[in-house]
């Protein structure tokens, strides 16, 4: 079994360690906060510091078969970014040279605006600076012969701002002609794409970027008709768009056709259905209100 090191024991981080170390992998995980797993060791480093990285890499028991970087900028901003992202992956590929690093990037490099399906090979222009910086991460990634895998917006047991808004009565539906869609992923189904990428990693061949998306893009105003539906409860008034919202005001599907060829198969393929088949979603956020 392979040996995989983490870097990142957040939201994502913390899952994928639990489920790979169950599954046999060995494991461990580096955070910049100590913590502690009955499960695998978790080291204390900082992704941005090279010196500080190579002590925490030479508490990793025999050789490393897989880097997975899933550490998060926080709610910092480009400089943030460039820390994690662009010098983390440097100092990981300095670090470690022979390991393939799986980097979990962003659907956010997408930048259209005009509803269309969006692929790997679609332009990725974005307009603001962490994403632009998320491309960079995304091309030593590859360039060193690892993958990157473009997540959409990450929601599960905990996490939905959509379904917290819509439950605490604070949702609206942006108005205006054009109504954009949402493109989601469960936690689990994110952390099933990195599992698979890492069992099948030689059957990839030479795509290098895949996008990690549900089967069911829905436009805003429907998820929140739907959801509306679903709890019996008013459909949110109608509100102007928040222009200023943390993933920018983009208008696009993500297809993720390119990783489900490859055989990997969600989960929860919608985040409706999520609402039923996932017996923690809803009362996790229900805690939270």
């Amino acid at each position: 079994m392979p040996s995989i090191l983490i870097i990142g024991h957040g939201y994502i981080g913390s899952q994928l360690g639990s489920e790979l170390a169950d599954a046999g992998y060995r494991v461990a995980a580096l955070n910049r906060s100590s913590e502690e797993s009955s499960k695998y060791p978790i080291l204390t480093g900082d992704l941005g510091d090279a010196e500080s990285l190579a002590r925490a890499g030479e508490n990793f028991e025999g050789e490393i078969d897989f880097i997975v970087h899933c550490a998060s900028s926080g709610r910092g901003g480009a400089e943030a970014y460039r820390t994690v992202f662009v010098e983390g992956v440097k100092n990981l590929q300095g670090i470690f040279p022979e390991v393939p690093i799986i980097l979990t990037s962003s659907s956010s490099v997408y930048g259209q605006t005009d509803g269309s399906v969006v692929t790997e090979d679609s332009e990725t222009s974005p307009d603001r600076e962490t994403s632009q910086l998320l491309c960079e991460a995304e091309s030593l990634v590859s360039d060193g012969g690892g993958v990157a895998l473009r997540l959409a917006g990450i929601y599960g047991p905990g996490r939905s701002v959509h379904l917290k808004k819509i439950l605490e009565g604070t949702a609206t539906i942006e108005s205006g002609e054009v109504s954009r869609f949402l493109n989601q992923i469960h936690r689990d189904d994110a952390v099933g794409a990195i599992c698979h990428v890492i069992e099948n990693f030689s059957a990839l061949g030479d795509q290098r970027i895949f996008n990690v998306s549900d089967d069911t893009p829905v436009t805003q105003r429907e998820c929140y008709e739907q959801l509306a539906e679903f709890f019996d409860l008013p459909i949110p008034p109608e509100a102007p768009p928040d222009m200023n919202r943390k993933r920018a005001w983009t208008n696009k599907i993500v297809s993720n056709e390119a990783l489900r060829s490859t055989g990997w198969r969600l989960i929860y393929p919608s985040f409706i259905g999520a609402l039923s088949s996932d017996p923690n979603l809803v009362p996790s956020i229900r805690e939270q209100i």
